[in-house]
């Protein structure tokens, strides 16, 4: 099958699930949070890129999902999205979009079923260009005594007892991991399961930091067609406000409730 079209049927294939859940396509359930973003900077071995080098500290919007949407009493492929705030600039954000996977190096690019959201690695998948290197970036969580269940309403029990912390590392395919961040996320905000930031690889990456090549069309395609579904459905909701709101004001909280 050509490449086109096999991107008009991913788009229309991703459009309909979208238009039957009226949710994204995949990844339909989810906890979207406000968060920060620390990067350490790379002046001992700088990564190439102007983002990752220079130390600071970003706000950002996370969401925490459920990739297949099954019932809760399954593992699924757990999502964490987020949505570095002005990474680049003033209205230039960084998206990034992980998903649960091996810790394995030889099987790191595979998403893998997992209950609890905090047992183990996220993964981009699909290698990035990092500073004119292939690389893979995941999420690495610092685990807590008793397991965090992926689905949205036991991730929001534990945020209120305290933030979920990530470190976020990079690697070669099959190198060693480096951190290069630390991802805090904080307060859920007042959203039903199936809200959700129109999260974009591409369209939100950065200089020296993007997705590489490989299934660009198909992602791409994958991507519009479930926005144009979300748009269609009769009670869908593409975007939150409450989420946009986080990325206008730059706002961030660790606060809980006791």
């Amino acid at each position: 099958m050509s490449s086109p079209l096999r991107a008009r049927g991913t788009r229309a294939g991703f459009r309909l699930l979208a238009r039957l859940r009226r949710a994204p396509a995949f990844h339909p359930q989810g906890l979207i949070c406000t968060g920060e973003v620390v990067v350490r900077g790379g002046a001992d071995a700088p990564w190439g890129v102007p983002w990752m080098d220079e130390p600071g500290r970003h706000a950002c919007a996370v969401r925490l999902s459920r990739g297949a949407g099954l019932p809760t009493r399954l593992p699924d492929w757990l999502g964490l999205a987020v949505r570095v705030v002005d990474a680049g600039g003033p209205g230039r954000h960084l998206d990034l979009l992980l998903t649960s996977a091996s810790r394995l190096p030889v099987l790191r690019h595979l998403p893998l079923p997992r209950g609890d959201a905090l047992g183990g690695p996220y993964s981009v998948l699909l290698p990035y260009r990092v500073g004119g290197r292939r690389m893979v970036i995941g999420a690495f969580p610092r685990r807590r005594l008793r397991p965090v269940h992926g689905a949205p309403s036991a991730v929001r029990r534990a945020l209120e007892e305290k933030p979920l912390v990530f470190d976020l590392r990079a690697a070669a395919p099959l190198g060693r991991w480096r951190t290069f961040a630390v991802l805090t996320v904080g307060s859920p905000l007042p959203e039903p399961p199936e809200a959700t930031l129109e999260y974009d690889v591409y369209g939100h990456s950065l200089p020296g930091l993007a997705p590489g090549p490989a299934l660009e069309t198909v992602r791409r395609a994958a991507y519009s067609g479930s926005r144009q579904g979300r748009r269609r459905a009769p009670a869908g909701r593409a975007v939150s406000p409450s989420a946009s709101g986080v990325l206008r004001t730059g706002r961030y909280s660790t606060r809980t409730r006791r």
